[in-house]
């Protein structure tokens, strides 16, 4: 039976969805940090972490202070790193310092700094999150890190570490040990969270299974779990004997069936499991 596949979706409805999906997100982005971040002085990092800070020395508005940093620094990405960031980041950039304005005056949702680090951190991941989903960033810091990762030996993961590091750090000074610290957790909770959207809450599981009867534990593979089977040339390092080995990606549900498959078909075969964070394909998520 042939399969249908579903026509694909028109471009131009992509991009809308793209750059409604920036604007959700920055608007996520921009309430958590109002009604979590800000008022509890939690600057986990950021272009945002640098506007709570001088907004609670210098009475600066963080929205003013958001424009005056990414819009610059956007400039200055387009002139050093090229045209590689698009409309919709420029979209993101400008319009979370947007939402933060329009939002200044709602009252905080929580005083405690506990509660707003892990729920900022929450909003924060979840809004960002989103605006990767729509293929664009709110640029900040992000390109400060690109810039100096081009003209420097540091990787990218090394200059964003730097960069939020030295705004955490800044908070302990300014405010004390314990807020930065809660800017701390909210980086945590802000990265885990971006993960799990990305990624979401289905986990699958690689298995590489070496087994000298590798017909029979294919064969159970994809009769009982109904998933496919790649097999693979190996050499033992001691023997240099041929060893088949056979890979397998599941979901994790199907993972203890699998086990008990494999060690009836050969008690004797040495299984490898690792987490597979995304996996796309014919019975897994689709890009």
């Amino acid at each position: 039976m042939k399969k249908r596949y579903r026509d694909p979706k028109h471009p131009l409805a992509d991009k809308l969805t793209e750059y409604l999906l920036v604007l959700i997100g920055a608007g996520i982005v921009a309430i958590a940090f109002n009604v979590f971040l800000l008022p509890n002085h939690i600057a986990s990092g950021g272009v945002s972490g640098i506007s709570t800070i001088l907004n609670a020395k210098l009475g600066w508005e963080p929205a003013y202070v958001q424009w005056a940093f990414n819009v610059p620094l956007f400039i200055a990405g387009l002139l050093l790193l090229g045209m590689q960031f698009g409309v919709k980041t420029l979209v993101g950039t400008v319009f979370l310092p947007f939402v933060v304005f329009l939002t200044k005056n709602w009252e905080p949702w929580t005083h405690d700094a506990l509660l707003g680090s892990i729920c900022g951190g929450l909003g924060v991941g979840l809004g960002l999150g989103i605006v990767f989903r729509g293929k664009a960033s709110t640029g900040g810091t992000d390109l400060a890190a690109q810039i100096i990762h081009k003209y420097t030996h540091f990787s990218l993961g090394a200059c964003v570490a730097i960069i939020d590091g030295l705004i955490v750090l800044s908070a302990a000074i300014v405010f004390d040990i314990e807020k930065g610290l809660y800017a701390l957790i909210g980086l945590y909770v802000t990265s885990k969270t971006i993960d799990l959207v990305q990624i979401g809450l289905k986990r699958s599981r690689m298995v590489l299974i070496i087994t000298t009867r590798e017909q029979e534990v294919s064969k159970a593979i994809l009769t009982e779990v109904d998933r496919g089977v790649t097999k693979l040339s190996g050499v033992g390092g001691y023997t240099e004997d041929s060893r088949p080995i056979l890979m397998c990606v599941i979901d994790q549900s199907e993972f203890t069936k699998l086990k008990q498959i494999v060690q009836a078909a050969d008690p004797r075969a040495f299984v490898i499991v690792t987490d597979a964070s995304e996996v796309l394909g014919e019975g897994f998520n689709h890009a």
